[in-house]
């Protein structure tokens, strides 16, 4: 019988430019220090497991990821179907905080077919890992995997904390289950 994956989903640390500023910020000086505590964790969660370690292209998920992937001394896999929430064509970098508001009220179905896609595709890249894993992610990313556990079309299920580990397990026919949930904290999306 197929063991149980674990696979833990993090939220990168906290960024050091706001989403309305920078395409692409780095950790600040407390998100960088977020990636320390946050790898000793992921060290207790996952004692003498091996894992392998998955990020997003953008920089702070990649900085966050560094920390443990120093620990473990795995080389992080980069995955685009773990990224940030694409804002809309047309929608300046100035508005994409209105925006980012906007959407997080809503559904994924409000925001059409290309978005459910993008929620399919995560969730099904995270559903198909076959060893214990580590992702460092987005707060939307996460949350549209969340939702897809709990049957929640919702964008906005839980207000994860900066470097928050939601831990969940993919049993032997494929199905996802909450094991853990992050920390929540008043989530200013900057």
């Amino acid at each position: 019988m197929e063991q149980n994956i674990r696979i833990g989903l993090v939220r990168h640390g906290r960024a050091s430019a706001g989403w309305d500023t920078a395409i692409d910020p780095d950790l600040d000086d407390l998100g960088r220090s977020q990636a320390e505590t946050v790898a000793h964790k992921l060290d207790l969660k996952f004692i003498a497991t091996p894992v392998e370690i998955i990020t997003s292209p953008l920089l702070r998920c990649q900085q966050t990821a560094a920390a443990f992937a120093r620990r473990r001394d795995v080389v992080p896999r980069v995955c685009n179907e773990v990224a940030e929430i694409p804002s809309p064509d047309g929608v300046v970098m100035s508005a994409r905080i209105d925006w980012l508001r906007g959407a997080m009220q809503g559904t994924w179905a409000d925001l059409g077919s290309n978005y459910v896609a993008f929620r399919n595709n995560t969730v099904e890249f995270v559903r198909a890992i076959k060893s214990d894993t580590v992702i460092f992610s987005h707060f939307i990313a996460i949350n549209a995997v969340i939702g897809a556990i709990t049957g929640d079309d919702r964008l906005v299920i839980r207000r994860l904390d900066n470097c928050s580990v939601t831990l969940v397990e993919r049993d032997s026919s494929g199905q996802l289950h909450i094991v853990e949930d992050g920390d929540e904290a008043d989530t200013l999306i900057r």
